[in-house]
């Protein structure tokens, strides 16, 4: 069985390619089971999207794929703690679970600025688990704010 750093692997190589990309380097993995259901990186700037986040566009994908909004025994694993919108999205479409690896201590919705993911006053509330891989997770970012000063 795969385990959380496996997946969170895969979220790191669709980080990696949103960097290249010119792209804040985040990625995400939405998986059922063992089975990976979308994968998909942040694209704002090649969109002129400001919902073409990582989250919003792997969740997207996973409901095109399944053919249902509902991703109720999903996880998501994503490289950097999910905003207010893709937290949001994550209650919408009723995951199980998220995974992430760096905490985001400006905008971070699961726990560090806000628990949407969590919040008792919404229909819905799913599991959350952080700083899985945070080390590698928050470096590829770092690094990426780095070379753009």
């Amino acid at each position: 069985m795969p385990s959380h750093n496996d997946f969170m692997k895969l979220a790191l190589e669709e980080a990696k390619v949103a960097a290249a990309e010119g792209e804040v380097p985040i990625g995400a993995v939405l998986v059922s089971g063992e089975k990976v259901l979308a994968s998909d990186h942040n694209r704002r700037e090649r969109t002129n999207d400001p919902t073409a986040h990582a989250e919003i566009l792997a969740i997207r994908r996973a409901c095109f794929a399944t053919g249902d909004w509902r991703l109720e025994d999903s996880t998501l694993y994503v490289t950097l703690e999910p905003c207010p919108m893709c937290a949001s999205a994550m209650v919408l479409a009723r995951l199980f679970r998220v995974v992430f690896g760096a905490p985001d201590m400006k905008a971070g919705a699961c726990g560090s600025i806000y628990n949407i993911a969590q919040d008792g006053n919404l229909n819905h509330k799913l599991e959350v688990i952080g700083g899985v891989m945070e080390d590698e997770c928050e470096s590829l970012i770092r690094d990426f704010f780095n070379r753009l000063r």
